[in-house]
């Protein structure tokens, strides 16, 4: 199956809309590692039809503020409802960068009382976005989480199609006590192919020492045939993962 979620947003004065979909098919251990958005998978009518199912779904719980209806997509475009997120997610910047919209500020003037911005009519999407990210890991030890101290951190220069959302820099500590992702990198372009390569451009300006990091798994993975077209799953990463690590050298 796909895993396919809608943004939605709903107010105090009974508006309630969708900004759109992400994909995150790619994932390991239901633990997503790409997320991007619009979906190569959906056609406009199932587009459509989800979307409705999304606002329905929040309408029926008398939902307020921000949040993400979950699916399970099958292949042949049948979905199935998992749950709503309450709050922004980790990937809610690929719908920033594919709308133009800033979604946290959103979130506080809902909280305050304010109407939504927009009507769902206004809202407007542009080009691909993708996110990864970047976490001190070790896949080649099925993944274990690494820490320590970064020596170095070299991450490329941010600009209208790249967005980097940093958590550390250069001689922080990584413990052991949280989550041991280092920082999100988002790009945006005209076509999902233009987007695919400036990811791959991204990634190859990445550069930790110090640690562990998945930097060399994601550039094999963008480069991947099953991510180039679009067709994985959200059991390919699982299945395929060693094929993908002991793969020769991402282009």
């Amino acid at each position: 199956p796909r895993h396919i979620e809608f943004q939605i947003f709903a107010d105090q004065n009974g508006q309630t809309i969708h900004l759109g979909e992400r994909e995150c098919s790619a994932q390991r251990r239901f633990q997503k590692v790409i997320e991007e958005s619009p979906s190569p998978f959906l056609t406009p009518a199932l587009r459509e039809r989800m979307a409705m199912a999304a606002i329905q779904a929040a309408k029926a719980v008398n939902y307020l503020n921000a949040g993400t209806v979950e699916f399970i997509v099958a292949p042949d475009g049948e979905f199935f409802f998992m749950e709503i997120n309450s709050r922004l997610q980790v990937e809610h910047p690929v719908t920033e960068m594919v709308t133009g919209l800033d979604l946290v500020r959103w979130q506080i003037e809902v909280a305050e009382g304010h109407s939504l911005p927009l009507p769902q009519d206004a809202i407007r999407h542009q080009g691909h976005a993708i996110e990864v990210r970047l976490y001190a890991e070790d896949p080649e030890q099925q993944f274990m989480p690494a820490s320590g101290i970064i020596k170095q951190l070299h991450l490329p220069a941010t600009g209208p199609g790249l967005r980097l959302d940093a958590g550390f820099c250069q001689g922080n500590r990584v413990s052991v006590y949280y989550d041991p992702m280092l920082a999100k990198l988002i790009v945006h372009a005209d076509s999902r192919a233009l987007a695919l390569h400036a990811m791959q451009d991204a990634l190859a300006g990445c550069q930790i020492f110090g640690l562990a990091t998945n930097i060399g798994f994601l550039e094999t993975l963008i480069a991947h045939p099953v991510v180039q077209s679009g067709e994985i799953d959200t059991g390919y990463l699982d299945k395929h993962v060693d094929e993908i690590l002991h793969s020769a050298e991402p282009l």
